[in-house]
């Protein structure tokens, strides 16, 4: 029996036992409702009050304190003695690894090709309400982190969800968030298996035979796969068992190098078509509120771009604080500050840069996709690039497998994290997380299992429900360490004596598990 008759055997028979599975729990999580001729999935409609909610509890803090952010990252308010694995730049790389990926390139098309130039403008703006409600989240992953006898850390809604919650309603908040915190770890380890790795391996290897002769070429055979696989399964392996500080290394290295390569490529095509840029930015914002638009007029657009930038930056998902908690800082809130930059990369930056070169390049395959003759995705993409750069393909095949690689990367640390909660944290359990692991990687060149990638979209935004019902009720704990954190600011541009004031209340808990 061959490699393919083997891996297609499997592939039919998981997603035959999954899919009535998968189609109930999607039927629920991305429940929709009629609104305007076009449908609003409930989850989205959630996610985006969350960040208008926080948005104005915090006095649009992303926007007052966004040159503060900066600063955080450049380490201008870093403190002796903090506690931690990592800095504030390695900690937003390797958290916005885990969210920028092929949604910026194929999910951006998508939007605009539903939604018209105007989605462009909703994500943009859903990109900013994004950023409130992962200042909150994070601000809390660093509150109720744990330290270990060893130094490592754990974050996540794991932790803030039991502790927080005791801390403020006592027994039955602990017994709540005792069980959430069991249902959050689930659902991350499911995501992170197969939306987080097996499907990442498998679109960068896609992407890698289509630029190399197709399934006739190279690297289109069983043997391509399974090589390609086992060499993507090795560099996770050997970085993943470095844990946070390894995975933080290779990330702030990937990240800027992915970014810098694709937006790179943006500006080329921006550039050579300056004079379409004025009559294009016209089309996004006219497109925003035309009540004649695509899919549903001003609604429609509005929808369509609030759900793809809610899908891209995971703000309100609970997964970016399990990253961002490894910091060394005494202040929660200055990672949550440096957090609320991660949707504005992925979102305001990198889905606009998209967004406006497709519709500056105006390739035929859009106006097909725009038309309904086809689906488009990363092909409309591929070709705006390629109506300036025809040999952009490589090129995006190079972006696809920094951003495949630096996701699998950072889903490893988030899986190993919820992992261990669940089944406890010793070298044995962590070694066998990780092996595990990396075997799926291996996989995700070989099989498919497409059924079961959207059952884990539908699990990962289950864990929203949990998580922001979790940040509505802690709030008020943000609203203390973003006071705390501004008042440490204001003394040190002083020139006050800032280290021997700490409380110490600021330092995570220490556990000696």
């Amino acid at each position: 029996m061959s490699l393919d008759s083997i891996t297609t055997s499997v592939d039919e028979a998981v997603s035959g036992f999954f899919e009535p599975i998968a189609k109930w729990l999607g039927d629920i999580v991305f429940y929709s409702v009629p609104v305007g001729g076009t449908q609003l999935p409930l989850i989205v409609a959630w996610l985006v009050v969350a960040g208008l909610v926080f948005s104005g509890w915090f006095g649009l803090v992303q926007i007052r304190k966004f040159r503060l952010a900066v600063n955080v990252v450049r380490g201008k308010y870093d403190e002796k003695g903090s506690t931690g694995e990592v800095n504030h730049f390695q900690a937003l790389t390797a958290a916005v690894s885990g969210t920028v990926g092929l949604g910026n390139i194929a999910g951006v098309a998508v939007a605009v090709s539903i939604g018209g130039p105007g989605a462009t403008f909703w994500m943009i703006i859903c990109g900013l309400l994004g950023m409130a409600t992962k200042f909150v989240e994070v601000t809390l992953g660093v509150k109720y982190r744990e330290v270990h006898a060893d130094g490592t850390v754990s974050g996540g809604p794991m932790h803030y969800l039991p502790k927080g919650l005791a801390e403020r309603f006592g027994a039955r908040g602990k017994s709540l968030g005792k069980v959430l915190a069991v249902l959050a770890s689930a659902m991350i380890l499911f995501f992170g298996l197969f939306g987080g790795n097996l499907f990442q391996v498998n679109q960068s290897y896609a992407q890698l035979v289509s630029v190399t002769g197709g399934e006739s070429g190279m690297m289109g055979s069983s043997a391509g796969a399974l090589f390609f696989g086992i060499l993507i399964a090795a560099i996770v392996g050997v970085v993943l068992l470095g844990g946070i500080r390894s995975i933080a290394s290779v990330t702030s290295r990937l990240v800027p190098a992915m970014a810098g390569i694709y937006i790179a490529a943006c500006l080329v095509v921006i550039l050579v078509n300056a004079s379409a840029v004025p009559s294009a930015i016209s089309s996004i914002i006219e497109g925003a509120f035309n009540p004649q638009g695509v899919a549903g007029g001003v609604l429609g657009a509005l929808i369509v771009g609030f759900k793809r930038a809610a899908f891209s930056n995971e703000a309100g998902l609970g997964s970016a604080p399990i990253a961002h908690s490894a910091v060394k800082t005494k202040h929660p809130a200055s990672e949550g500050l440096v957090a609320l930059l991660e949707p504005f990369i992925d979102t305001v930056v990198i889905c606009t840069m998209t967004a406006l070169t497709i519709v500056i390049a105006n390739p035929a395959s859009w106006a097909e996709a725009r038309a309904g003759e086809s689906i488009g995705g990363v092909t409309i993409t591929s070709d705006a690039f390629g109506t300036v750069l025809p040999w952009f393909p490589y090129i995006l095949t190079i972006a696809v497998m920094l951003f495949a690689i630096s996701t699998v990367l950072t889903w490893g640390y988030y899986c190993m994290k919820a992992w261990t909660h669940l089944f406890g944290r010793s070298r044995t359990s962590e070694l066998t997380f990780k092996v595990f692991y990396t075997l799926f990687a291996v996989a995700g060149s070989l099989l498919t299992l497409q059924t079961l990638i959207d059952m884990a979209d539908a699990v990962l935004f289950m864990l929203a429900v949990i998580n922001i019902i979790g940040l509505y009720l802690l709030a008020p704990v943000v609203k203390r360490e973003l006071n705390s954190f501004l008042d440490f600011v204001r003394r040190r541009d002083a020139g006050l004596d800032t280290e021997a004031d700490e409380d110490e209340d600021q330092e995570p808990v220490k556990t000696t598990v």
